[in-house]
């Protein structure tokens, strides 16, 4: 039986390369952002490659339409067996730690943090249920590492990080997978950041789930330090 990933945030980037690569594994895509006519041109290009796909819109920030999203993902596909989290600062500016406001924080916090916890609360009790299960959360490299360029993301991306790493501390061991990794801010089509190489290293940890977190590229922050 086919099982199915939610891609929360799902762009032409990194979101459409899970979703070819999670989908050469077998994997039927619901798609999840703001604008229901770019999901239908990614699902119609993943269609034509033999991808089962669907465009879910909704904003991640509005937990009433995320609910509805889920909800619609469930009638169309059933089982929801993985869901990736790619939080975006959205239109919001990063700010240097001297410029960095609380309306900056905020409006960031409330796409990365507050987004995540809604997206895992909609799959949790499911997973827990079935004893089975993943949830995988990209954030950048400010969430392993303190940057002061990086003032408001840094905040968000460290504190969704301490989330990630509670949430897979308590549901490893109910059978439920939650895995990060955190990527370089260059990742860029045609380059050795491509963001399909950032799909398939995800893929890789997804079935090793032998630890909670990851780099891309591997070692990264040992050149950063």
């Amino acid at each position: 039986m086919l099982k199915t990933i939610a891609i929360i945030g799902a762009g032409p980037g990194l979101g459409y390369s899970l979703a070819k690569t999670f989908g050469r594994q077998g994997f039927r895509i619901a798609l999840v952002s703001r604008t229901q006519e770019k999901l239908d041109q990614y699902a119609e290009q993943l269609n034509e490659m033999g991808i089962e796909a669907q465009g879910f819109a909704a904003d991640i920030t509005n937990k009433m339409q995320l609910t509805r999203a889920f909800q619609e993902i469930k009638n169309t596909f059933g089982t929801i067996d993985v869901v990736e989290f790619s939080p975006h600062s959205g239109s919001v500016p990063v700010t240097s730690v001297l410029e960095t406001t609380d309306e900056s924080v905020l409006q960031i916090f409330n796409n990365v943090v507050i987004g995540a916890i809604n997206t895992a609360r909609q799959v949790i009790p499911d997973m827990m249920e079935r004893g089975e299960g993943a949830i995988l959360f990209t954030s950048d490299l400010s969430a392993m590492s303190p940057s002061a360029m990086f003032g408001n993301s840094g905040i968000a991306m460290s504190g969704l990080r301490n989330y990630i790493l509670n949430l897979h501390e308590r549901l490893l061991p109910r059978g439920v997978f939650v895995g990060h990794l955190s990527i370089s801010p260059l990742i860029k089509k045609g380059t050795e950041f491509d963001p399909d190489q950032v799909a398939e290293a995800w893929y890789a940890l997804y079935k090793r789930r032998t630890q909670a977190e990851e780099t891309f590229p591997k070692g990264i922050m040992q050149l950063l330090n």
